[in-house]
C-alpha cells in the first residue's frame, strides 16, 4: 500500500540550508525511502523570486517522492495542513548588532510562525527549529503555539552532535558510523558541553568506550572540545558562508530518527524542553542524550556524571537562562 505524502514545511527554504534541505527530504533522506513527500517552502518577500527558481528545480529534478511543492511568502499558506516543519529561516547577526537586537528581530519572527503553525499546521505536528539562537526562538515558538504539545517542539543540536562523532572517527581512524553515544548538552552555541564519556567504538572485540582508545584525556578535555564548539565559525573562515550542507544533513538526522527510531543501544542528542532531568532547570529547551520510539523522544536517564562535566553543563545552563530573559525582555 502506497502511503499518504507527509506534508513537511521549510521557511527560509530559498537560503543557504534550504537549498541543501529540500532536495534530501524530496530524495526521502528525511522520512524513508517509501514515504511520499510534498514540500511548503516558505520565505520572505525579498526571496520569492529565487525562492520560485528553487520550485522550479525541485520539478526538474522529477523526484519520484516529491508530490506536490507549495512555495510561498505567506505563513498561512506555507502552515496549512504541516505535519513536520523545519524552521530555517531567521534574522541573522550581522556586523555591529548587540545580541538583544538580533534576539528582538528573532522574537518578532518566531511569535508570528508559531501564531500561523498553531492555527493550521496539521495536529502533532512536529517542529524542528534549526536558526540561531535555535534553543530559544523554539522556546519562543512553544509560548506562542500553546495548542502544539511541548514535546513536539525541538531545536536543532544534532550538528554538534555529529561533529562530535566526525572528530573522534577522524582521531581514531575509524567510521564515523562506528562511533555512538557522544552528547551534546546545553546550547547550541559555544557554550555547548560535547560529552564523550558515555560514547563507545565497535571494534573487531566488542565495543570499547571512546576515554579507553583515544588515551589521551587532555586532547578530549581541550581540543576536541573546544573544536567542536568552534566548528561553526571555522566553516565560516574556510568557505566565508556559514555551515549549509552538514546542518541540513543533520535537520535530517534529527527528524528521521524522531520519526523512525534510533537503533537500539544507540542515543543522540536532541534540543528539547527539560523536565528537571540532570538538574537542569525546566522550562529551557536544552540538549539531552535521547532515544526515540513511535514518533516520541525520551531523555536518557540514570547516565553517571563527574563533577567537571557538571559544571560545564551549569554553565551552558546559565547561559540559556540569561537568553530566555533576554528574549521575555524584548516580548514586553
Amino acid at each position: 500500500m502506497a502511503k499518504d505524502p507527509v506534508r513537511v514545511l521549510v521557511t527560509g527554504a530559498a537560503g543557504q540550508i534550504g537549498y541543501a534541505l529540500v532536495p534530501m527530504i524530496a530524495r526521502g533522506i528525511m522520512l524513508g525511502a517509501d514515504q511520499p513527500v510534498i514540500l511548503h517552502m516558505l520565505d520572505i518577500p525579498p526571496a520569492a523570486e529565487a525562492l520560485n527558481g528553487v520550485k522550479m528545480e525541485l520539478i526538474d529534478a522529477a523526484f519520484p517522492l516529491l508530490k506536490g511543492v507549495v512555495a510561498t511568502t505567506d505563513a498561512v499558506e506555507g502552515c496549512t495542513g504541516v505535519n513536520v516543519a523545519v524552521m530555517v529561516g531567521g534574522f541573522p547577526r550581522k556586523e555591529g548588532m548587540e545580541r538583544k537586537d538580533v534576539m528582538s528581530k528573532n522574537v518578532s519572527i518566531y511569535k508570528s510562525q508559531a501564531a500561523a503553525l498553531e492555527k493550521h499546521a496539521a495536529p502533532n505536528c512536529k517542529v524542528l527549529v534549526v536558526a540561531n539562537p535555535a534553543n530559544t526562538n523554539a522556546l519562543i515558538l512553544k509560548e506562542f503555539a500553546p495548542s502544539i504539545p511541548e514535546k513536539n517542539i525541538t531545536c536543532l543540536t544534532r550538528l554538534d552532535h555529529n561533529r562530535a562523532l566526525g572528530q573522534v572517527s577522524e582521531r581514531l581512524s575509524v567510521p564515523v558510523s562506528d562511533v555512538k553515544n557522544v552528547i551534546i548538552w546545553g546550547n547550541h552555541s559555544s557554550s555547548q558541553y560535547p560529552d564523550v564519556n558515555h560514547a563507545s567504538v565497535k571494534t573487531s572485540s566488542g565495543e570499547k568506550p571512546v576515554r579507553e582508545l583515544v588515551k589521551d584525556d587532555e586532547w578530549l578535555n581541550g581540543e576536541f572540545i573546544a573544536t567542536v564548539q568552534q566548528r561553526g565559525a571555522a566553516i565560516i573562515k574556510a568557505r566565508k558562508l556559514s555551515s549549509a550542507l552538514s546542518a541540513a544533513s543533520s535537520a535530517c538526522d534529527h527528524i528521521r530518527d524522531w520519526v523512525l527510531g534510533t537503533p537500539e543501544g544507540t542515543f543522540v542528542s536532541m534540543g528539547v524542553y527539560s523536565d528537571g532531568s540532570y538538574n537542569v532547570p525546566a522550562g529551557l529547551i536544552y540538549s539531552f542524550p535521547v532515544t526515540c520510539r513511535n514518533g516520541e523522544w525520551s531523555i536518557v536517564q540514570g547516565l553517571p556524571i563527574d563533577e567537571a562535566s557538571r559544571k560545564k553543563m551549569d554553565l551552558t545552563a546559565e547561559e540559556l537562562k540569561e537568553e530566555k530573559d533576554l528574549a521575555y525582555s524584548c516580548l514586553s
